[in-house]
């Protein structure tokens, strides 16, 4: 059984999300970062950095949530075949982990990338329900959870951004984000 290892306030309701909607069976070990669980040498030898989210599937061990996002699309999900596909998923759950979030929650750069990133969005969007086309990818759990917390931990006004808001609703209504993230 795969074993996920997070924090109360965490990426790991990330990878949640995504091992939800695969209907993955799973181990959620909550660790206490307060007290300094995730800097014992038993976590330690599954993460050396120290940070969670980790996941544990027999013998493979790792860590960041991108990372895990992608291993679960290939191994559980329904990951594209060709190389092409893959670099795609891979781009974009890349540029939700570092661009996307990036712009949103890093204050000096908000005011300049909101704008670029939400249109681009949106022009996207507008053209299909999902980041990649018609079908719900993992894609939308990388990119839609960033999304997810802006209504609820950042000073943006999203009202410029109607499509924006329609997409981070569909996401917010899914059964899977509503056990996940939508508990939090």
């Amino acid at each position: 059984m795969l074993k996920l290892y997070g924090g109360a306030r965490s990426r790991a309701s990330i990878v949640q999300w995504y091992l939800e909607e695969l209907s993955i069976p799973y181990e959620f070990v909550l660790l206490d970062m307060a007290t300094g669980e995730h800097l014992k040498p038993e976590y330690l030898a599954i993460n050396p950095m120290g940070k969670v989210p980790a996941l544990e599937d027999g013998e493979v061990k790792l860590w960041e949530s991108g990372a895990i996002l992608l291993y679960l699309a290939e191994k559980y999900g329904k990951a594209g075949t060709s190389i092409e596909e893959r670099s795609i998923r891979e781009q974009w759950v890349l540029f939700a982990n570092s661009t996307l979030s990036t712009g949103l929650f890093i204050e000096a750069s908000r005011e300049k990338d909101v704008p670029r990133l939400l249109t681009s969005l949106s022009k996207i969007l507008e053209q299909t329900p999902y980041i990649l086309g018609s079908e719900f990818t993992v894609v939308d759990v990388a990119v839609g959870s960033i999304l997810a917390y802006v209504p609820i931990m950042l000073p943006i006004d999203l009202s410029p951004y109607p499509i924006i808001v329609d997409y981070i609703k569909r996401m917010n209504q899914r059964p899977a984000f509503e056990k996940t993230i939508g508990k939090r």
